[in-house]
C-alpha cells in the first residue's frame, strides 16, 4: 500500500509537469503601440511595435514552454466605424513580422463587439477562452495575462492566473484596488518581462522571533522602491528606507524589540533578518553582476564595495564622534553592517569621509543600496553563475 501511494504521488508530479502553461497576450498597447485618439490600428502609417518586444518575445518563445494566445478587443470591427478591410492588412503585417522573428501564436482571439454590447466574449470576460478553463491539460495557476489595461488584470483574475501589467506603476488600478493582488509583475519594459518569465521572481520573507525581538522582513529585489518600515527607531527607519528607495527594492520591515532595555537587539536582529532575506531572494545567483559604489553626499564621500560571493567579510573605515544620531547609537553602525554581511553571506568594504555625521551614515546606506542594485542586476542572455569555482 505504501508503494502504491508513492507511485501515485510520482504520477501526480509528472502530470503536473505535463500541463501546458499559457501566455494570454494583448495586442494594442502590448505588442504594438495603441494609436492615440481613435485607438484603431487601421492604417500602415499607424503601425509601431512596442519597444523591445521582438527580442524578448522571441526569447520567451524559443526558451520557454508557454503556449501563446492573443486576446484582443477590436471595438466595432466589421462595422462602418471600423471596416474589416482596413483592419486585416495591418493585422496580417503584424503577425507576419512577428513570425519572421520566431514569434508565432497558437491561437488568436479577436472580439469585435462594442462595450455596450456586454458580449460574453469581450475581455475581461472569458467566453473566447472557455476551452482553456475547462481542460485539465492546462496549468492556469502558472499562466499569465500580459497587457496594459485594468481589463487585462481582470481577465487574469477571471481565468485564475496572474497578470503582467505593462505600465510603469499601478496607478491605472486605483479605481479597482482589489486587482492589485493579481499582478505578478508591473513594468513597462519588455526586458523585465522576459527576465521575470525566464528566471523567476526574486522575493523572500523572513520571520525572526526571539525573547528580545519579533521581526518580519519581506523584499522584492525587482520592485520599485516601495517601503513599509517600522523598527521603533525613527533614524534607523530612515536609513533602512534608503536601501529600498535607492536600491529599487520593495522592502517591508516590521520590528517589535525590547527598546526598554536599549537599541542593541533591535538593530542587530534586524540586520540578521534583512541579510537572511537578501540571501534567500538571490536564489541561485545565476546571471547576476555579483559586484557592486561610491557616492558623495554634501561634504561626505561614501564608498561601499560589495560582493555576493558567499563569503562574509566586513572592512569598516568610518568614525563617528557623536554618541547617537537620532535614537541610534553610532557604535551600532559597524555592528549592523557586520551582522548584515554575515547573514547575507556577502563581502562588504565600507569607507566614509566627511564632517557631518548624519550625512556620513546616510551616504553609507545610500551607497550600500546602489551597490546592491548594481550587484543584483541580472542578465538572462548570459545566465551563468558569475564564478570560476562553479559555486557561490
Amino acid at each position: 500500500m505504501k508503494v502504491m501511494e508513492k507511485d501515485n504521488s510520482q504520477l501526480s508530479i509528472v502530470n503536473c509537469q505535463l500541463k501546458k502553461r499559457l501566455l494570454f497576450i494583448d495586442r494594442d498597447g502590448t505588442l504594438v503601440i495603441e494609436p492615440p485618439v481613435d485607438y484603431q490600428l487601421d492604417a500602415f502609417e499607424k503601425l509601431q511595435f512596442f519597444p523591445k518586444v521582438m527580442k524578448n518575445l522571441g526569447f520567451i518563445r524559443s526558451k520557454l514552454d508557454f503556449r501563446f494566445v492573443m486576446v484582443t478587443n477590436q471595438d466595432g470591427l466589421g462595422t462602418s466605424s471600423f471596416p474589416a478591410d482596413s483592419f486585416w492588412p495591418v493585422h496580417n503585417l503584424v503577425m507576419q513580422t512577428l513570425e519572421g522573428e520566431g514569434i508565432t501564436f497558437d491561437e488568436v482571439c479577436i472580439d469585435p463587439s462594442m462595450p455596450e454590447d456586454n458580449s460574453p466574449n469581450r475581455k475581461p470576460r472569458t467566453g473566447m477562452l472557455q476551452h482553456y478553463m475547462n481542460n485539465e491539460q492546462y496549468d492556469l495557476v502558472n499562466s499569465f495575462v500580459i497587457g496594459d489595461r485594468p481589463t487585462d488584470v481582470e481577465l487574469a483574475k477571471n481565468l485564475g492566473c496572474k497578470a503582467v501589467l505593462l505600465q510603469p506603476d499601478m496607478s491605472c488600478l486605483e479605481t479597482k484596488p482589489e486587482l492589485k493582488a493579481f499582478c505578478a509583475l508591473v513594468t513597462d519594459d519588455w526586458d523585465k518581462i522576459a527576465e521575470f518569465l525566464f528566471a523567476g521572481e526574486r522575493k523572500a520573507e523572513v520571520t525572526r522571533v526571539t525573547k528580545e525581538t519579533n521581526i518580519y522582513v519581506s523584499l522584492n529585489l525587482d520592485g520599485h522602491g516601495d517601503c513599509d518600515i517600522n523598527t521603533g527607531l525613527g533614524f534607523f527607519d530612515h536609513m533602512l528606507e534608503q536601501i529600498g528607495k535607492h536600491g529599487g527594492i520593495d522592502l517591508t520591515i516590521q520590528v517589535k524589540g525590547d527598546l526598554y532595555v536599549d537599541e542593541h537587539h533591535t538593530i542587530e536582529d534586524t540586520a540578521l533578518a534583512l541579510g537572511e532575506c537578501l540571501y534567500k531572494a538571490l536564489g541561485s545567483k545565476r546571471g547576476i553582476e555579483r559586484y557592486g559604489y561610491c557616492l558623495p553626499m554634501d561634504d561626505c564621500l561614501c564608498q561601499v564595495c560589495l560582493d555576493f560571493g558567499g563569503r562574509p567579510w566586513l572592512v569598516w573605515d568610518a568614525e563617528f564622534k557623536r554618541e547617537k544620531i537620532g535614537e541610534m547609537p553610532t557604535e551600532m553602525f559597524l555592528h549592523f553592517f557586520k551582522s548584515l554581511s554575515d547573514a547575507a553571506k556577502m563581502n562588504l568594504n565600507i569607507k566614509a569621509e566627511g564632517q557631518n555625521e548624519h550625512h556620513k551614515i546616510e551616504g553609507i546606506f545610500k551607497a550600500l543600496a546602489r551597490a546592491i542594485k548594481m550587484a543584483i542586476k541580472r542578465d538572462i542572455y548570459h545566465y551563468e553563475l558569475p564564478s570560476s569555482k562553479g559555486t557561490l
